[in-house]
């Protein structure tokens, strides 16, 4: 179980994956990365390894506290998501030493399979309807999509009136049978939040996300006695600390911690049942790679407060490369009825095509998210 060696692979479309490797050859696979921060992350897995090469696997929440509180400094994106990666190798390892799902070795499933829902967008109502068809015919029962585009600090009636087309016509087409998430991307300012909340309450959002920029996380308590709308945020928090007051304040419905930037199953693990102890829902981030959805799952399937999750298939970052492409077991998960299964095989349950990666590597990414600018010519939030 002695660490022996690491090895990053940046791959299409957005990925970075790590590999872990013991001296009895077990390996284990995480998924550390910040989208747009691909290098950094994996200069900063490289960095960390000093603190764990040479250790026993076995040593997983001793090696965690060792690389958050060995340095200074420490939280923030990029510290938070290379330990992400690191410990899913871990537990990944550590399940298949012992022949378990990660699951299994977190206290057991409490359910049998997991309601799932994925993402759909487009610049016309048109695509928008036509997404969510094919969507409800794989079997999704439950769909999220931007709910703006750019946005003035204060913008005007007409954009305010369009926002709520897209919505509006999925309820016409598929009424309550759909369940629709709006992802508000921490693109609205405080001035615009409550005009944007009466346009849309009338059409019964499962959630809204990321209604204001985390730093701006104060503003929740004027949102969230504004509205009966279920209230998440969490993708851009990245350790219990950070969520400890927003549960405390009692400002939120739904904590969406990713599990390749909150530190990983071992924290998020620990979120979730802050969370529950505050009778708040779980619903982990997961816009990236199949470790990270495993991963998110794992956590899912052990947390009684967890009631649906993310996934990328099919999502409009994933060119080239889809959330299937680098697995030998892409069956796992395969939905039903909206829901995908518990994850039978050991560790997190889903095996990389190394082959397949490597050829990859070659081809790398650049990824960024795009830069908006207003009319005016001033940055608007993406």
């Amino acid at each position: 179980m002695q660490i022996e060696n690491i090895e990053l692979f940046k791959v299409p479309p957005r990925w970075l994956f790590l590999k872990v490797t013991t001296k009895g050859g077990i390996v284990g696979w995480g998924e550390p990365v910040v989208e747009g921060k691909a290098d950094t992350v994996a200069t900063c897995v490289q960095e960390l390894s000093k603190y764990f090469i040479g250790r026993s696997a076995n040593d997983i929440e001793d090696i965690w506290q060792t690389i958050y509180r060995g340095g200074f400094y420490r939280g923030g994106p990029i510290l938070m998501s290379a330990l992400a990666g690191i410990d899913q190798a871990l537990w990944d390892i550590k399940g298949k030493s012992l022949g378990v799902p990660v699951y299994e070795l977190l206290g057991g499933a409490v359910r049998k399979k997991m309601k799932m829902y994925c993402w759909i967008g487009g610049d016309t109502p048109d695509v928008v309807i036509e997404q969510a068809q094919s969507k409800v015919k794989e079997g999704y029962t439950a769909v999220k999509m931007n709910a703006t585009g750019a946005l003035e600090w204060i913008d005007s009636t007409k954009k305010i009136k369009s926002v709520t087309k897209n919505i509006q016509l999925l309820r016409e087409e598929f009424g309550d049978d759909l369940d629709i998430g709006l992802d508000f991307h921490g693109r609205v300012h405080k001035g615009m939040m409550k005009r944007l909340i009466t346009e849309l309450e009338p059409y019964r959002p499962m959630f809204i996300e990321e209604p204001i920029l985390g730093e701006n996380n104060g503003v929740l308590e004027h949102i969230y006695s504004f509205t009966s709308i279920p209230i998440a945020t969490g993708e851009r928090m990245f350790s219990r600390w950070d969520f400890k007051e927003l549960l405390h304040r009692g400002v939120v419905d739904i904590v969406q911690p990713d599990l390749s930037h909150a530190g990983g199953i071992s924290e998020v693990r620990r979120i979730a049942a802050m969370a529950e102890a505050y009778d708040v829902a779980l619903a982990p981030h997961c816009p990236l790679g199949p470790i990270s959805l495993a991963s998110a799952l794992q956590i899912d399937f052990t947390s009684i407060n967890a009631f649906i999750q993310e996934s990328s298939l099919g999502i409009h970052y994933n060119k080239g490369y889809d959330l299937l492409d680098y697995m030998e077991n892409p069956e796992v998960f395969d939905m039903e009825d909206g829901y995908i299964s518990l994850l039978k095989e050991p560790g997190l349950g889903v095996r990389i095509d190394e082959e397949k990666l490597r050829s990859a590597v070659k081809e790398g990414h650049q990824w960024s998210n795009p830069i908006w600018r207003n009319q005016d010519g001033s940055l608007a939030e993406w």
